[in-house]
């Protein structure tokens, strides 16, 4: 009964392996409540940081700020935000592959610039370093209840360099969390900011936010919105008032990214854990059966020695 023996080891470890499993499930699930919960909360400031822009946005051309500033591009960053951990299904290996294709993509539109790197994850820093991408700063030591106080430094990081003209395009690697089931990388661009789109953004926002009249355009049905436009009077430097309000937004942003990839990472972990549970329990059912089948081929095969046996001597 050699054969049995081993397939009762096999059972008895793959389920120690779904217990393990069972308790990272639940880990994650509570972590990922807590996640999910503070990158919504994010998003509601994000929106109204959006509002403020938008009541200034006629201004936009007046605004002097290196964070608006539009110059040739010598020297690209990319912010890559990952996880320390492994067990998250393919969360790490997506916002990667977007990363390469990002710098891919940066060398072929901006030949000759220098490509830079800054790591937030030891899974990230550890694939660019085996790439021989070049890592100006790392932060392997990201705690997962990110708070706005954790996030100052690589903020910070960004907005002297930037303003030194140490790079002229800096963007991040994250994931977007759309739904427990699903986590989108993307790749977004926080410096400059473009006046364009930042314009038609603004005008996006103030036309949802204001009271918008219908009426038909040229007979054909067509809808056409009027927003009302209001004039503000502003005490001191506008140009100061504006240029710290930018800032407050990159670093907004950079908090923003910061609590979606973290809300994407516990939500991967949440349903890769559940799969590998459930599938230890499948695999418990199969060798169960297959334990079954030889237990029962080996009581046959005793029965049968034994009628043979007993028909011997008779």
């Amino acid at each position: 009964m050699a054969g049995t023996k081993e397939i009762k080891r096999r059972i008895k470890s793959i389920g120690n392996i779904k217990k393990i499993t069972k308790a990272m499930e639940l880990v994650a699930a509570a972590k990922m409540k807590k996640a999910v919960s503070n990158a919504l909360a994010s998003r509601l400031y994000a929106e109204y940081s959006w509002e403020i822009l938008s009541s200034i946005g006629r201004n936009v051309e007046n605004i002097e700020h290196p964070l608006f500033n539009e110059r040739e591009v010598k020297n690209v960053l990319l912010i890559l935000i990952t996880s320390n951990r492994g067990l998250c299904g393919a969360y790490n290996a997506q916002v990667g592959k977007s990363a390469v294709a990002f710098l891919k993509n940066a060398e072929s539109d901006y030949p000759g610039a220098s490509l830079s790197l800054i790591t937030v994850g030891k899974k990230g820093e550890s694939l660019f370093r085996r790439l021989g991408k070049n890592i100006v700063a790392s932060f392997p030591d990201m705690p997962d209840n990110v708070t706005l106080r954790d996030i100052l430094p690589i903020s910070s990081l960004v907005l002297e360099e930037y303003a030194k003209e140490n790079y002229d395009r800096v963007a991040v690697a994250y994931t977007d969390f759309v739904s427990p089931l699903v986590q989108r990388p993307n790749i977004k661009q926080i410096a400059p900011v473009s006046r364009k789109e930042l314009k038609e953004l603004l005008q996006t926002i103030g036309e949802e936010k204001s009271k918008i009249k219908l009426h038909n355009g040229n007979g054909n049905g067509e809808a056409k919105a009027s927003v009302q436009k209001t004039d503000y009077l502003f005490e001191g430097d506008q140009n100061a008032l504006i240029s710290s309000l930018a800032e407050k937004l990159l670093r907004m942003q950079v908090y923003q990214v910061m609590l979606e990839s973290r809300a994407s990472e516990q939500s991967a972990r949440m349903v890769a854990m559940k799969n590998a549970t459930d599938a230890a329990g499948e695999m418990i059912e199969d060798f169960t059966l297959v334990f079954n089948k030889a237990r029962q081929a080996g009581i046959t095969r005793e029965i049968s020695e034994i009628s043979a046996g007993m028909a011997s001597v008779n």
